[in-house]
């Protein structure tokens, strides 16, 4: 049962309800515009509406929904769809920034002014006031329902403001640092083929090259460490082409078959034959690939991880999922933190280094992640 299915059974709305609701609408239709101006003098009666009103315009083109709102109200059909569709007005109101009280105030108006009428004009004033306040209270909770989704969506907003902006000063930090390190780190590894060269030529016994070997490996992996940092701290410019990404998720998981393979698990794909977006292809390669590493890393054997790509109207959407163990709260809450790692000898720049490409399409990331597995789902629009 949906939300609004136990809403209408809660507040007891039925057929009788709807059958009196039709008959009041001829009674009330003709007062409808003046409830309407009724209900904006409310507004404008609380300090501080008329700052997120533009003008009369906008009042005008308000009260007009206004009033179809109450028309359509009282015609129905009541059904789940309509209530569905009854939500505009109050997507309207968030929309435009009008705080919840603002509205209840108003709400009220229009109770009243219904009361009022009703008592003048309607025999069975009771039952009908009984099914308008049944009607009011079903939009109420609607429009209560669309201020939370907007202050939700605004938390989820303010979030990753806040982690962009953590994002760009650790950028800033880690681009100086590799700076500073590659040069020493140049001349060392110089210095080493020099002294290889010498100790070659000179005739002596190799094996004092074996020292100097080791030192070399530790340098190509730093050097490898550091173009990760430079690659978190410096992305090239986004260069968006028109590709088709099924194409690229196929090969991307056809490259980690024999590492599913090795680790006991199946890796599945789940794609249109052909999704034609506008993206940088190496970066969303690089982007899919950390994803589906880090889910065949998170499996065990027998483990299942599946790459679904699918699209909407606008977006591009890419779902990688596995049924591991799911991430504890201390690793979901740090998950996209630079340098933040769960496994050793990581450099935790892997989940950071996907938020930025995700960013840097215009896109979003979200994590799901629980006791039966961790789902990442990215929302790419399919053009710029």
């Amino acid at each position: 049962m949906s939300n609004l299915d136990e809403l209408l059974a809660y507040i007891g709305f039925d057929d009788g309800d709807a059958g009196r609701l039709r008959a009041l609408h001829p009674i009330l239709a003709p007062h409808f515009p003046t409830i309407a101006s009724k209900f904006y003098e409310a507004v404008f009666a609380n300090p501080g509406a008329s700052n997120v009103l533009s003008g009369p315009e906008q009042v005008e083109r308000l009260r007009v929904t206004l009033i179809d709102w109450m028309s359509t109200g009282l015609l129905g059909p009541h059904d789940e769809r309509f209530y569905e569709k009854r939500s505009r007005i109050g997507r309207r109101h968030v929309a435009i920034g009008l705080a919840h009280h603002y509205m209840f105030t108003a709400m009220n108006v229009v109770r009243i002014a219904y009361s009022d009428l009703i008592d003048q004009l309607c025999p069975d004033a009771r039952a009908t006031m009984r099914s308008v306040n049944k009607l009011l209270d079903i939009e109420l909770a609607i429009m209560v329902r669309h201020y939370q989704l907007d202050s939700e969506d605004k938390l989820v907003a303010r979030e990753r403001r806040l982690q962009a902006q953590r994002m760009t000063a650790m950028q800033t930090m880690t681009a100086g640092i590799a700076h500073e390190v590659r040069n020493p780190l140049n001349a060392a590894k110089l210095q080493l083929e020099l002294l290889d060269r010498r100790i070659r030529r000179s005739g002596v016994d190799l094996q004092i090259l074996e020292p100097c070997e080791l030192a070399q490996n530790e340098i190509e992996r730093l050097t490898h460490l550091l173009n990760d940092f430079l690659a978190f701290a410096r992305p090239p410019d986004l260069n968006a082409l028109d590709h088709d990404v099924a194409t690229i998720v196929r090969q991307i998981v056809e490259l980690e078959r024999p590492t599913a393979k090795l680790r006991g698990a199946k890796l599945e794909v789940v794609t249109p034959e052909h999704v034609i977006a506008h993206v940088d292809a190496p970066k969303l390669h690089q982007l899919i690939l950390n994803l589906v590493r880090n889910a065949l890393e998170a499996v065990g054997s027998g483990g299942h991880v599946i790459v679904e790509l699918s699209t909407n109207d606008t977006d591009l959407l890419i779902v990688v999922q596995d049924d591991g163990p799911g991430m504890p709260p201390e690793v979901r809450d740090r998950i996209y933190e630079p340098f933040f790692s769960t496994k050793e000898g990581g450099t935790g720049l892997g989940m950071s280094i996907v938020h930025s490409l995700v960013a840097q399409h215009g896109g979003t990331i979200d994590l799901d992640t629980g006791s039966s597995g961790t789902r990442f789902t990215v929302r790419i629009p399919r053009r710029s």
